[in-house]
């Protein structure tokens, strides 16, 4: 079955273990957000790896070792996560077809593409790791 939105698991994991992290006073590892997320332990440490390279986890190794929020979860929206894993969304255009190649005069989508971009990007900027 298709859809019109789609958000990559990778996105999906970042997000939701950001969230779980926020929720866990001590941190938490890979194989505990596997087990309450179902996402390969694998895949979550490519994430959150990914994540402590940008600056929003701490992690520690070790059996008592796992990831920790590097600031305030209030500080941390859902879209700067968003955008570590996936990148900035686009708000130049709206359409696949480059405007100079575009034979139509108005966007026959109705610029649908861009409208969608900016609400989804306007409600990750809203939310934030405090209000889960």
């Amino acid at each position: 079955m298709s859809t019109i939105f789609n958000i990559s698991e990778a996105a999906t994991i970042a997000i939701h273990s950001m969230a779980l992290i926020a929720k866990n006073e001590t941190g938490l590892n890979a194989i505990q957000i596997s087990e309450m997320t179902g996402f390969s332990k694998n895949h979550i440490s490519k994430v959150l790896q990914q994540l402590v390279k940008n600056g929003l986890l701490s992690s520690t190794r070790g059996p008592k070792g796992g990831f920790v929020l590097k600031r305030e979860a209030k500080e941390i929206n859902f879209f700067e996560i968003y955008k570590y894993i996936e990148g900035d969304l686009d708000s130049e255009t709206g359409c696949r077809i480059r405007c100079d190649d575009c034979p139509f005069k108005a966007c026959i989508m109705g610029g649908f593409r861009l409208k969608f971009n900016n609400e989804f990007k306007k409600y990750l900027e809203t939310m934030n790791l405090s209000m889960v």
